[in-house]
């Protein structure tokens, strides 16, 4: 089971009678041995493939207490994967007490799908045989997959991801019997589902996903990652996911964001009043002025100022709350996490047409000038993200 920090109040166990069981397993009543999920509705740190950016001091400061990155498989290949920074990191966030997520991420979005049986796919099972040893047990939440619906080709988002994610799914709970036992403490889901908000998302192969997660009992539920043009969309992830999966699964939303609100505005002009306090000319535009603070960071002020200044940004200043709220209101959330600090990959050639995932972070490593001893500004979230911890 998940180890209980005091900082989290964790919510009741969902109790099923044997009734629900047996109709959650098409008619097979689980068995006594097999461990009820628990709703934590915790809120804890993303860093997706930033790991090596983490610093316990911010985490502290945020009064997070999870901590979520992805490990990318082919990097297996290139040497013992226990020695790589995600790997490190994500076990030495566990040793210091924290609770942990670690994504298994299989990039196919240049390549087409192994075929079982192949030695493309030998060779993709070999990889985890490398990595499980070095988290099962430790990490608390290993998610099978990152985002599968972009990371393939698009061509083969049909019977051939399933297959290839279903095949995966198995090592693992294979690995996982064999080697960590019935009272493991690395609790598997399925992750992540993109965009369900959008009806031409809502495959046959999404519906697929649904099912294996449904009727593998070893899977304790999915995870999603609800990146949003409003945040009313969020609701449309649950009415699809919540029917599909048994009633004593959970689910996990350990990336999501307004991304796509903030893109919509990256051309609007900036505010006459903050144009006017710092020295921008009139009619100079949102993304022009991140530009700037990315070539030169601006003082913490500066940058609050740029963003309370912004109708399309304070519109959504309650964003995290909002969304933490219905999430939690299910009674079935385990863990969403938040982006949790800007990273180089964001701020690379910045200019109008980049999605601007900057916006979301709870620290600006990179549009404000760093505090003394090299901690991160903390971004317009940090608050927000400190009230939604719970204790």
């Amino acid at each position: 089971m998940l180890r209980r920090l005091p900082i989290i109040t964790l919510t009741a166990v969902l109790a099923l009678s044997p009734a629900a069981h047996a109709t959650a397993r098409g008619g097979d009543p689980m068995q006594d041995d097999q461990p009820r999920r628990a709703a934590h509705g915790a809120l804890g740190a993303n860093f997706n493939q930033n790991l090596d950016a983490l610093d316990y001091r911010e985490l502290r400061e945020a009064g997070a207490r999870w901590v979520r990155g992805f490990f990318p498989m082919p990097a297996a290949d290139d040497g013992d994967p226990a020695e790589h920074f995600a790997i490190r990191t994500i076990n030495d966030v566990s040793d210091r007490g924290y609770q942990t997520i670690l994504s298994l991420k299989f990039p196919y979005n240049k390549a087409s799908f192994p075929a079982p049986g192949s030695p493309q796919m030998a060779a993709e099972l070999a990889r985890l045989d490398r990595v499980l040893p070095t988290v099962m047990g430790k990490v608390d939440i290993m998610t099978i997959g990152n985002e599968p619906f972009i990371e393939s080709l698009p061509a083969e988002r049909d019977q051939r991801l399933n297959t290839f994610y279903e095949t995966v799914a198995r090592h693992v709970v294979e690995h996982r019997r064999e080697h960590c036992g019935a009272g493991c403490g690395t609790r598997l889901y399925m992750g992540a589902l993109n965009r369900l908000d959008l009806a031409d998302r809502r495959t046959p192969a999404a519906e697929r996903w649904m099912a294996f997660v449904r009727e593998t009992p070893e899977i304790d539920g999915v995870d999603i990652h609800p990146h949003l043009p409003a945040p009313e969309n969020a609701q449309a992830f649950l009415d699809y996911i919540l029917p599909r999966m048994r009633a004593d699964q959970t689910f996990l939303v350990t990336e999501f964001s307004l991304v796509w609100h903030w893109k919509r505005h990256l051309e609007d002009p900036v505010a006459a009043g903050f144009a006017q306090r710092h020295g921008f000319a009139p009619g100079t535009k949102v993304w022009q002025v991140i530009k700037a603070a990315i070539d030169e960071p601006f003082p913490q002020r500066k940058w609050r100022d740029f963003l309370t200044s912004s109708p399309w940004f304070t519109s959504r200043s309650t964003f995290l709350r909002d969304q933490m709220r219905l999430y939690r209101g299910t009674g079935r959330l385990a863990v969403a996490t938040y982006g949790f600090k800007q990273d180089d990959l964001m701020v690379r050639n910045f200019g109008p047409g980049k999605d601007p995932w900057l916006l979301n972070s709870v620290f600006a490593a990179y549009t404000v000038k760093p505090r003394g001893e090299g901690m991160s500004a903390p971004n317009y979230w940090l608050g927000a993200f400190k009230a939604q911890q719970r204790t």
